[in-house]
């Protein structure tokens, strides 16, 4: 075995000492770059991308049935033709068994090691993991590529590097004496760190590595094995990503099943039944709030952790430049075509907006909006850059809904000459506030409301109160009432909605950052647990003593 802990060691340290400063740092350059990941790098990712296409993928676990797979790239329209081995719940968890008794004994510096290991190489296949993200989730190459790739993988080490505090918290061993008189009483006493059991990491579809890697690296490190369920729609970022983990795992002489692939189909689904089995103690699930809802109803004492959707706000009370505002939030509403769990859904805008030059009327804002917005996306380049494309055909379905629920401010469409690309830019749609029915609740595209309100003070309750009672992932708030700012920092905290505040130029509400922002506040909701706190990961295992007599 190689001493994968010593060869890592000083990127671990590095991930503790951000952890607790909360600045900026990643050891994954997120710059798609041959200087960096090489000349050939991008060349051999597409080779060994177009090798994958229409083959069984090289997974080392046994198919139950005929292979599967259903992914069909959102730019294209053409099937990958990639086939997984079919997943079989009783086989999946009964290998799982099998392998877990033996990591579960490694040692913590073991098992951390081989998950810094996995990390790099994960690392050194980014431009592959990026044309993968792309063809499946429909993001933009650049955005596939650092949010697939460098992105994710920090917030992976981030969880490695918090179970790792967690574990090592509390000393191993200990002697424990008690004076009585004469003589003492003396006790030789141990911990075991034991896991839970086994971790079902349930994958999204837009975003499977970044949302999937904290409970994959978080369960794997405290000792659990874990079965990852990827979407039907978006597996191969996922497959590649287990394919590398028990590649290193078999290496370091450890049964590969302690990481397993659990693809199924869209008309055959096993979530369900991964989820309720018995030896599954471990859940983390991104995806819609209805399937979470019906996870926190079904599961009992299983430990969940979920990462689901909310009504995200945005606030205007006023604002020093409103084209510089009217630029961050199109672009805010345009990035990936709203398919993030960050983007903005209600911007509430009260009749008149403070501004250095005088009130801004409600149409004078709307219009401003509706210009940044066609502006940001009147090059077709850039606009495709930007949007990427819609993932599921369900979106534009629901872009339909959207448009017969008040005013159309900006229509949405397809981008020109994009086809067969499936792309939509963003719709908004004017509310009157008292309308709480048709925006408190998540619709998840390019589908904007423009909520309007009498004056600031009712833009602000009916924000926060609606992230309070449906969920928010982030809040956004331009004011320039000092005080106004104060009151909405407080409102917003209580309702667990992340508050950025007069954002402008290259910085948007949709960005998280490793080892800085805590994503998720667990507070309202759009989810149950953060990327990444220490309530993230010590749940994940339990400390068992062994005492003896000391002679």
């Amino acid at each position: 075995m190689a001493d994968l802990f010593a060869r890592h060691r000083a990127t671990l340290e590095k991930a503790l000492e951000a952890s607790r400063t909360r600045g900026y740092w990643s050891p994954h350059p997120e710059i798609p770059s041959g200087k960096i990941y090489g000349e050939n790098a991008k060349a051999e990712a597409d080779a060994a991308f177009a090798a994958l296409r229409g083959a069984l993928f090289p997974l080392g676990q046994e198919s139950r049935g005929e292979p599967c797979g259903e992914e069909v790239s959102p730019w294209t329209g053409e099937a990958l033709g990639i086939r997984y081995p079919r997943a079989d719940v009783e086989a999946l968890v009964a290998a799982a068994e099998r392998a877990r008794g033996g990591w579960a004994r490694a040692p913590i510096a073991t098992r951390v090691g081989i998950a810094l290991e996995i990390l790099a190489r994960l690392n050194r296949q980014s431009f592959l993991i990026a044309n993968a993200v792309q063809h499946t989730t429909g993001q933009s190459f650049v955005m596939a590529f650092q949010a697939g790739g460098p992105h994710a993988q920090d917030r992976g080490l981030e969880a490695v590097a918090l179970a790792y505090e967690a574990m090592t918290r509390f000393p191993a061993r200990a002697l424990w004496e008690k004076p009585q008189g004469k003589a003492s009483l003396r006790l030789a006493k141990e911990w075991r760190v034991v896991p839970r059991g086994i971790g079902l990491v349930i994958g999204c579809s837009t975003f499977p590595t970044w949302n999937g890697y904290p409970g994959l690296f978080a369960s794997l490190v405290t000792g659990n094995a874990v079965i990852v369920k990827p979407h039907p729609g978006a597996v191969l970022p996922l497959a590649l990503s287990v394919k590398t983990a028990r590649e290193v795992l078999r290496e370091e002489g450890f049964d590969p099943d302690v990481v397993q692939l659990a693809v199924d189909t869209s008309a055959a689904p096993i979530t369900k039944e991964l989820a309720l089995h018995p030896r599954i103690g471990i859940v983390d699930f991104t995806g819609s709030p209805a399937f979470g809802r019906w996870l926190r109803e079904n599961l009992g004492d299983k430990l969940l952790f979920t990462e689901e959707a909310g009504v995200n706000p945005v606030v205007l009370q006023g604002v020093r430049d409103l084209s510089a505002t009217c630029a961050n939030l199109a672009f805010s509403l345009s990035l990936y075509s709203g398919q993030m769990c960050t983007a903005p859904q209600n911007i509430f805008v009260p009749e008149t907006v403070a501004s250095p030059h005088g009130p801004l009327g409600f149409e004078e804002v709307v219009r401003a909006l509706v210009a940044a917005i066609d502006e940001l996306l009147a090059d077709p380049a850039r606009a495709s850059a930007v949007l990427g494309t819609i993932q599921s055909p369900a979106t534009l379905e629901r872009i339909a809904r959207a448009r017969a629920l008040g005013r159309v401010r900006r229509e949405s469409a397809p981008l020109p000459d994009a086809h067969p690309a499936r792309t939509a830019t963003p719709l908004l749609v004017e509310l009157a506030a008292e309308n709480e029915p048709a925006y408190c609740s998540e619709w998840f595209g390019p589908i904007a409301f423009l909520v309007r309100c009498r004056d600031a003070e009712e833009a602000l309750a009916r924000a926060a109160a609606t992230a309070a009672a449906k969920g928010a992932i982030t809040a956004a708030l331009w004011a320039t009432d000092e005080d106004f700012v104060a009151r909405a920092s407080d409102a917003f905290a209580f309702a667990g909605a992340p508050l950025s505040v007069n954002l402008e130029g290259q910085v948007w509400v949709n960005q998280a950052a490793a080892f800085s922002d805590f994503h998720v506040s667990g507070l309202n909701p759009a989810g149950n647990a953060t990327f990444v706190d220490l309530a993230f990961v010590a749940s994940r295992f339990r400390l068992c003593g062994i005492r003896r007599l000391a002679h």
